[in-house]
């Protein structure tokens, strides 16, 4: 019957059957930006992404909250001192012993796994060596090592207006199954699969202020080709969309075409960063409401849906370099300890969330990583950093490990953020 179609229809492509992970339902996966530099980590780019224009200083910082590098096998001092005069240093994503780490944490703490973002920029042309490649190798290869899910996330961030579509994402997809073996890994197959094809996911779609038009970008033709190339294909597309996506307002554009694109994808992500906060009154029952409506609106469309939660906001230094008039205060949506994300986490379980994203697994510009972080930071007369609230480094790695086995219904959930015992 279905089943026999399906399968046979899937037998021609490159994908591997195999994997440890044959559902989304159950996981709590993370963002990976795998984007940070250090000078000499072999990339030529300085200290990308902690700074600007390859530096890295209190006037050149583009980081909130400062990463927890005891545990890292290679660092890279900076101009930055912590309080007791100790020189402060920072990791880059592009050695392969900090990849490696990273998914060992997921492992130690029960982080399912993460979605490695790739944004536009990576898909212009054959980038075979190019640094998120080789990341995304490392990803792989430690995905297999500890069990991990891992699966691509294509940000249209970079995709101009100037006639530019879709189709470079097409052949980047061809070359990471072909080259990068992406859903057929070498060792442990852990791509990400749902509804039993591996899982691609497209984010940036129905965001008023990009560039692009959804409409004339060829997205369509994209997710025709993702989920039904006879190679390639036969994978769950996923779409990156506002908060706002069900009623096309607010923070989403207005045009109906943007549903029509929805009811074609297996699994909807609506980007609610930056749209709750703990300092609002009652603000996580309109968290609450909102997923309520998306899950009914998914249900009767056939399609999935996974809700975002985020530990927290900060992007002062970064706002102050590039938006001088508008520099946003620290913290602006503050952690609380942990508070915060628990209360979404345990609210989004409530609503009848199945698995669950988290913004993000290493994201310290914005200061949203649960990954290790410090209280310790640098002292700066002019860079700001968040403090942890005086929590270990590792709290958010162990709270997400908390709520995913409640997602899994391992232990009941808790509406109170949990209490390690020490």
């Amino acid at each position: 019957g279905i089943l026999g179609m399906s399968l046979l229809s899937y037998a021609g492509t490159k994908h591997s059957l195999e994997t440890s992970y044959p559902s989304y339902k159950g996981l709590i996966m993370a963002g990976y930006q795998g984007w940070f530099r250090g000078p000499q980590d072999g990339t030529g780019q300085g200290y990308g992404h902690y700074g600007t224009g390859k530096q890295f200083d209190e006037n050149h910082c583009t980081i909130d909250v400062w990463p927890d590098v005891s545990e890292y096998e290679r660092t890279y001092e900076t101009s930055f001192k912590h309080a007791d005069g100790r020189k402060a240093y920072v990791f880059s994503s592009a050695d392969k012993s900090t990849v490696d780490l990273h998914f060992k944490w997921m492992k130690e703490y029960g982080v399912d796994g993460v979605f490695v973002q790739r944004f536009f920029d990576y898909t212009r042309g054959d980038q075979q060596n190019s640094v998120p490649n080789r990341i995304l190798a490392n990803a792989l290869d430690a995905a297999s090592k500890y069990n991990r899910a891992i699966a691509v996330m294509y940000d249209l961030s970079g995709l101009k207006k100037s006639g530019e579509d879709c189709s470079s994402i097409i052949e980047d997809w061809k070359r990471l199954v072909d080259n990068q073996k992406v859903t057929n890994q070498a060792g442990k197959k852990t791509y990400l699969h749902h509804n039993g094809k591996p899982v691609v996911a497209i984010w940036g779609v129905g965001f008023p202020d990009r560039p692009y038009n959804i409409r004339n970008i060829g997205l369509d033709r994209l997710i025709d080709f993702l989920q039904n190339d006879s190679v390639y294909g036969g994978c769950t597309v996923m779409l990156g969309v506002p908060t706002f996506w069900r009623n096309l307002e607010s923070d989403c554009i207005n045009d109906s075409y943007l549903h029509v694109m929805i009811k074609k994808a297996d699994i909807v992500l609506p980007w609610t960063i930056q749209r709750f906060s703990p300092l609002l009154h009652n603000d996580m029952d309109r968290f609450r409401d909102l997923i309520i409506g998306d899950l009914c609106w998914c249900k009767e469309n056939g399609i999935d849906y996974v809700p975002a939660v985020t530990p927290g906001f900060s992007w002062h230094n970064l706002s102050k370099l590039e938006f001088p008039d508008d520099v946003k205060p620290v913290g602006s949506i503050p952690r609380q300890g942990g508070r915060f994300y628990w209360q979404q986490l345990s609210t989004a379980m409530l609503a009848g969330a199945e698995m669950i994203y988290v913004a993000m697994f290493d994201e310290v510009d914005e200061g949203t990583a649960i990954f290790k972080c410090t209280g310790d930071y640098p002292v700066s007369d002019v860079a700001k950093f968040i403090d942890m609230d005086g929590q270990p480094s590792d709290h958010y790695l162990w709270l997400t490990g908390e709520a995913a086995r409640m997602l899994r219904k391992e232990v009941p959930l808790t509406f109170k953020m949990p209490i390690r015992n020490k």
